[in-house]
Formats: C-alpha cells, sequence, structure tokens
C-alpha cells in the first residue's frame, strides 16, 4: 500500500470516530494536496463521508440503547443538562440545529445520541448531519491547502489548521455556556421516554 492509499485510510479511520483530534492531520492532507501529492477532491470526499459515517453510527448506537444512554447522560448534572438543553432545540430547530451543534465542543456526540433519544426522524438528522460535515470538511482542508499554498510549507499549513481548530472550538464554547443559561422547558418527554412517538 502506496503513502498516499494510507493517508487515505487514516484520514477515515481518524475522522469518523467523534472526539478524536486529528485537525493538524486534516491540514496536512490539505497542504499535500496543494502540493499534487494527494487527490484535493479525495480528501474532502474521504473527510466528509468518514465523519458522516460516524455520525451514523452514534445516531444507531443511541437508537439501539437509548435506555442506557440516557442513564449514562443522567448520572452527571452537565451531562443531563446537556441532553435537555439538545433535546429541546433539536425539537424546536430541526435540521437547522442538526447542523449548527456538530461545531459545539462534544457536538457530534451528544447531538447525534440526544437526536437517536427523542426518535428524531433519521433521515433528517443525516441530512443535517452531511450538511454540516460538507461544511466542516470544506473549511478543515481548505486550511491546510490554502495555507501550504501561501506560506510554502506544510508544517505552517499545520499551525494554521489547528489554531483555527482552536478558535472556532473556543468560540463554540461560549456560544454553548451562553445557550445553557437560558432556561429550558421542564419535562421534556422525548428524554423522559426515550423509547416513546418518533420526534419532530
Amino acid at each position: 500500500m502506496d503513502g498516499a492509499l494510507w493517508m487515505y485510510v487514516l484520514l477515515a479511520l481518524t475522522t469518523a470516530p467523534p472526539l478524536v483530534p486529528n485537525a493538524a492531520l486534516i491540514a496536512s492532507a490539505g497542504a499535500l494536496a496543494e502540493a499534487g501529492e494527494l487527490s484535493l477532491g479525495l480528501v474532502l470526499f474521504v473527510v466528509a463521508v468518514s465523519a458522516l459515517a460516524g455520525d451514523a453510527a452514534v445516531y444507531g448506537i443511541g437508537r439501539l440503547a437509548s435506555g442506557r444512554v440516557v442513564r449514562w447522560l443522567s448520572r452527571a448534572a452537565r451531562r443531563k443538562a446537556a441532553l435537555t438543553w439538545t433535546a429541546d432545540r433539536i425539537g424546536t430547530h430541526g435540521v437547522p440545529f442538526v447542523v449548527g451543534i456538530r461545531f459545539l465542543p462534544s457536538g457530534r456526540l451528544v447531538g447525534g445520541l440526544t437526536a437517536a433519544i427523542v426518535r428524531y426522524h433519521p433521515g433528517r438528522y443525516l441530512l443535517g448531519a452531511g450538511l454540516a460535515e460538507v461544511i466542516w470538511a470544506s473549511y478543515s482542508v481548505a486550511l491546510g491547502y490554502w495555507g501550504g499554498s501561501a506560506l510554502g510549507s506544510t508544517w505552517s499549513a499545520l499551525l494554521i489548521g489547528l489554531a483555527v481548530s482552536l478558535l472556532v472550538a473556543g468560540v463554540a464554547q461560549l456560544m454553548s455556556r451562553a445557550g445553557r443559561t437560558a432556561p429550558s422547558p421542564a419535562g421534556i418527554s422525548p428524554v423522559a421516554h426515550p423509547d416513546g412517538p418518533a420526534g419532530g
């Protein structure tokens, strides 16, 4: 297996699972694409599709083990608050919220599990997740591609990708904290009854 193929495989393996930090690897792939060593289109495809596959797996696990997931999320006050907050907004805003939560810290995991618990329509969830992953993959790969082109260095692209990822995470964290301070309706039925009817 040549080096390029290994790079695509590594991208897929590190992008699919949530909470695995691989911003530097994606920026590096973008820089290598700019240098002609990788295909830009294939890098984008692998990153976006593997991320969506990971989102689908999280949703599937949430559907298969919703009772256990609710118990796990409810053990800590912070996780329980995140579950309630997310469930309320998925029901209210639907696909736009599914897109937006992907960019919050732990958003892929919490968003996918909550969507499954409240029985949010799988087609709508995958639509929102797909749109989010295309946006995320595009700017993540572009950072490395443009950074490598402008600065002529893969290491510069890596540093730019890492810096922007930290900046996005910081802004999203502030937005998340601000949103969680807003009062949430008590007793959201889909959370209290994870095996109930499908939600919006």
